[in-house]
């Protein structure tokens, strides 16, 4: 087969360990749903990443980048081809007020990291789950703060497997929406530029944070984080919780009774009980305020046979 021949070229430059086949995506999404890829891969160099990336792009093997499965829904039956993870390659590197922070680095680390160096600005991010590739393909933000309000510059990867250099303006980044995602571009490294802070201050401002994200959402339950983008003018949750959704759901998944914009997989859901849940909320809002709420999660992967 097809995949038996991936796993043996990818292994001749990749570790050995780190490309593995039928490999179950639950074990690496945040819902702890998710069929098997094909072939999964996990670089600990750049050069490992370029060679996937222009691998999968000359044979025209279809190639899914998975960040740390924060914001993503995979189909019960997995994910033919290669998928590709940045887990490894998660460094933070701080120099004066700049902080350069590997793809895979995960954003609430960055955060910390950046904290702890008396540096402000990236506070809000302390509680967002995703990787810095994932946080700046989608412009993560929260309480008031995104990633485009800190971003000076970023190092991506074309599918071609050439290496690009992006300016903050060159990377287009606007509401859960960049050059990233419209160019399928992957995001090698990432540099920010803060300010110094007092430290009591951010401290108190992160702890702040924190207590709210904790208070409010569902975080005893897995989830792919909040399931809808903000509609203008309004709040998927606030629609959601008005069209008397809380606590309903198919299968083992449930729209949070904590904070109706997430759903969880609160008893071994599968992805089908998920997106018919998800399915579910969308009909129901729109029967009842006429607005149709669009995803902010990632759907991928496919049906089980």
């Amino acid at each position: 087969m097809m995949k038996e021949t991936w796993l043996a070229d990818l292994r001749r430059f990749v570790a050995e360990d780190h490309v593995k086949m039928d490999e179950p995506l639950h074990l690496h999404t945040l819902t702890k749903m998710g069929g098997p890829a094909d072939i999964f891969v996990a670089p600990t160099t750049e050069d490992e990443v370029a060679y996937t990336v222009k691998y999968a792009y000359d044979n025209e093997i279809p190639l899914l980048m998975l960040g740390n499965g924060s914001n993503m829904v995979v189909r019960d039956g997995g994910v033919r081809g290669i998928v590709l993870t940045f887990k490894k390659l998660d460094g933070i590197m701080i120099n004066g007020t700049t902080v350069i922070a590997q793809g895979g680095a995960d954003i609430k680390k960055v955060s910390r990291a950046a904290a702890d160096g008396q540096l402000t600005g990236l506070e809000f991010a302390c509680g967002i789950p995703g990787s810095i590739g994932g946080a700046m393909a989608m412009n993560a933000g929260a309480y008031g703060g995104e990633i485009k309000d800190v971003i000076v510059r970023a190092t991506v990867l074309t599918k071609e497997g050439e290496k690009l250099v992006l300016t903050k303006d060159e990377l287009e980044l606007g509401y859960r929406k960049s050059i990233i995602t419209k160019k399928g571009f992957y995001v090698l490294a990432a540099e920010f530029g803060l300010e110094i802070g007092e430290q009591r201050v951010i401290d108190a401002k992160m702890s702040d944070l924190t207590f709210q994200r904790e208070s409010k959402q569902p975080l005893e339950f897995p989830s792919a984080g909040s399931v809808f983008k903000r509609p203008p003018g309004n709040f998927a949750g606030k629609l959601i919780q008005e069209s008397g959704l809380q606590g309903r759901g198919f299968g083992g998944a449930e729209v949070s009774t904590k904070h109706a914009g997430f759903i969880v997989n609160k008893n071994n859901a599968t992805a089908n009980d998920y997106i018919q849940t998800i399915e579910m909320v969308k009909k129901a809002v729109f029967e009842k305020f006429g607005i149709d709420l669009e995803l902010e999660v990632k759907i991928v992967g496919e049906d089980m046979a």
